[in-house]
């Protein structure tokens, strides 16, 4: 676990990581211990689009899934709430900007080969992967972008999901 920026006054908990490394699953679990509501974004954008991640994608693209997924960021206003992203959040500049003005953002940092034992199905799960890229330039190319934004980065390598749960909670509790 590495912290930095844990000076924000936002009561929101933000979650990013890669697809299956656990935001959306321990997003619930997380916002019941702390007594909290929980958004996914993930579904933000299926109830606005009126469609399933993967079909976005392939009627709009991977630009115009994007462009869904960074609306459908800045049109959320939660409070004292846990909110599980996307994988594909950190292409938006301004939609990391507005989330990191909302609350702390917490990145759930899955190792390369426990994130590909995970990940089965990456077309079907609604993964974003740019014009020509591989899932390993994927996981690369996010991996620096998610250190980039996070205010806590936490390492689920060899931790269980209550484990992880439970490092969150005692950061909330430590930064009020």
């Amino acid at each position: 676990m590495s912290l930095k920026n844990v000076d924000k006054m936002g009561k929101n908990i933000i979650l990013i990581g890669m697809p299956a490394s656990g935001k959306s699953s321990l997003g619930v679990i997380l916002a019941k211990i702390l007594g909290m509501s929980f958004v996914d974004t993930d579904l933000v954008i299926q109830q606005r689009e009126k469609m399933l991640l993967c079909d976005i994608i392939a009627g709009k693209g991977t630009d115009g899934f994007l462009k869904c997924e960074e609306d459908a960021v800045l049109s959320i206003s939660p409070e004292n709430s846990v909110v599980a992203t996307g994988g594909s959040v950190v292409y938006s500049e301004k939609g990391m900007r507005y989330l990191s003005k909302l609350g702390r953002i917490v990145y759930l940092k899955v190792e390369k080969k426990e994130l590909f034992r995970r990940l089965k199905n990456i077309r079907q799960r609604g993964v974003v992967l740019k014009d020509g890229e591989s899932p390993d330039e994927m996981y690369e190319h996010r991996k620096l972008l998610y250190e980039k934004y996070a205010d806590l980065v936490i390492d689920e390598t060899g931790l269980t999901m209550e484990e992880t749960v439970e490092e969150i909670v005692s950061f909330c509790k430590r930064e009020g």
